[in-house]
Formats: structure tokens, sequence, C-alpha cells
């Protein structure tokens, strides 16, 4: 005998499984065309700066540099990234800038950040710490975490050209026989191309954050980056006033006419001293950074 209510009860059972389904493949989808981007976890970028810190002082020429340079590229590998070393030389110093590259889309966005630590901590208020070697945690560890977690939630197949850059010798100015931002300098003069965006980060996990817009970069890229942090609650962090006019890597981009910005909390007291070690840096900054990125990535 046929149960007419018994029935409609397996109708009304497959309908919702039959609903279920479909958002699956749904978000799915939207995942795989970069429309519904997987979170930046602050926790795992944090976990990146303290691994770094671990190696030591990635100074150029040490042990530390060299593991920093193969721990970048192995994280880059696991998450399908096409990696190259580029291999330069500048006041006869040997420069590896690590290039991670992903999508073909027609829009080419370049994200940098440096990776080597400074050799002097010549801000220390203890002058006989001066010539010991900067941890580096905010200044070097922290954008290359935000730029690592990035390469894990950036989609696949999204439809840009995405490239991640992570320059050497960005922070040794001052110093007989070397200069400031070399990495990023030969970087930028062997680019074949014009990139619609070039965005560095620097010194953005400060527990305290205040990134102000840096005075000399491209005024539109800043708005699109700055309106992004306002729409996702973070203007405490991303503050819409000018401060300070930084050389950093962003500058030998603005000198080829590229559109380049600087995204930098340079009001750190801790630049450039032996306290600047993990302690200093928040997850909370990193992510803040990481989630304005990623959103303006995916829009």
């Amino acid at each position: 005998m046929f149960n007419r209510k018994k029935h409609g009860k397996w109708l009304l059972l497959a309908l919702i499984a039959g609903l279920i389904l479909v958002g699956v493949l749904v978000f799915t989808s939207l995942n795989r065309n970069g429309l519904q981007p997987e979170r930046f976890d602050a926790d795992r970028a944090y976990t990146h700066m303290l691994n770094q810190m671990a190696f030591g002082p990635r100074t150029p020429g040490s042990e530390a540099h060299d593991a920093a340079i193969n721990y970048i590229k192995d994280e880059l590998a696991i998450q399908g990234w096409e990696v190259e070393i580029q291999l330069a030389e500048s006041l006869g110093h040997p420069i590896k800038n690590i290039i991670a590259r992903r999508g073909d889309g027609e829009e080419w966005v370049i994200l940098g950040a440096h990776y080597d630590s400074r050799l002097l901590a010549d801000n220390d208020p203890n002058a006989e710490y001066r010539a010991q070697p900067v941890p580096g945690a905010n200044d070097g560890a922290s954008g290359v975490a935000v730029l690592l977690e990035l390469a894990r939630v950036i989609p696949q197949d999204i439809d840009k050209k995405i490239w991640l850059v992570f320059f050497d010798l960005e922070d040794q100015g001052r110093i007989d026989g070397w200069d400031w931002i070399l990495g990023s300098q030969a970087f930028a003069e062997s680019l074949e191309g014009e990139p619609d965006s070039v965005i560095i980060i620097d010194m953005i996990g400060d527990a305290d954050l205040n990134i102000y817009r840096e005075k000399n970069s491209y005024p539109q890229l800043v708005d699109e980056i700055w309106k992004t942090a306002a729409s996702l609650g973070h203007a405490e962090y991303f503050i819409d006033k000018e401060k300070y006019s930084m050389l950093d890597d962003h500058t030998p981009f603005l000198s080829k006419g590229l559109k380049a910005i600087d995204i930098i909390d340079f009001d750190y007291p801790y630049w450039h001293t032996l306290e600047d070690t993990a302690d200093k840096v928040s997850p909370l900054s990193l992510g803040v950074v990481g989630d304005v990125l990623l959103t303006w990535i995916s829009q």
C-alpha cells in the first residue's frame, strides 16, 4: 500500500540533500574561481615569523640567510607556486631575490618584502650592542610572513598574474661598502614589461600598528588599499594621513614610472636595535595587513 506521508518525507529529505549538494558545489566553484578566497590566517603568518627568527639574524652571507632562502622556497613550492632565484650582484655583494609566480590574467600585480636583516644594530641605545646584527622580527620577518601566508590563500587559478618577490639586501645602507635596496634595484632594472601595481610591505607586524600613507607612493593605488582597509574595519590601523617619505623597495619601481606603494609602519621604536624581537610582533597586525591585501587582490 502506498504511504503518501512516508513518501513525502523521503521527498523532503531528498530535496534538502540536493540543496546541500548544490550549496557545496557552488561554494567550491566560487573558491576555484577566486571569488570566495580562503581566509588569511594570522596565526599561520605569525608562525612563519617565528620560524625565520629561529634561524637567527638573516644577515648577508650568514647560514641563517641561506636557511631563510631555503625556507621561503620550500614553503612556496608546497603551495604550488613557480619559484625562481634571481642571481645578481651590486657593490661586489651577491644578491638572491626569490620570485614566485601564479596566475595568467591580464592584470599583473607584484607584492614584495625584504628577507634580509641588518648587519648592525646601530640605532640601539646601548653603544655596546651597535656592532651586533639586528634580530629582524618586524624589520624583515614580518613582511615575509605575510607574503608566505598569502601564498597559501591566493587561489591557484586567480584571473590575475601575481608575483611574490622576496628581496635580498634591502637593509644594509649607511654601512661602509653597502647601500640600501640593492636587491629591489637589481630586480627592477632587469624587469621586462610593466606591472599594473607594485605593493611593498615592510615592518607591518608592530603590536602597536600605525600605517600612514607614505608620501612617495602612487596616490591612486594608496587610495584603493586604504579604502579596502576601511571597508574591512581596519581604518584605525591604516591611517588616512601622510606622515613619512621613505626610501624603500618601492623606490626603484617609482623611478621607472610604475605604480608602486610602500605599506610601512615607521613608528617602530625598536628599528635597527637588538630589541626587534618576536615579542614585539603581533598576529593581529599581520592579520590586518594580510586581510587587506587578500581582499584587494580578490576584488
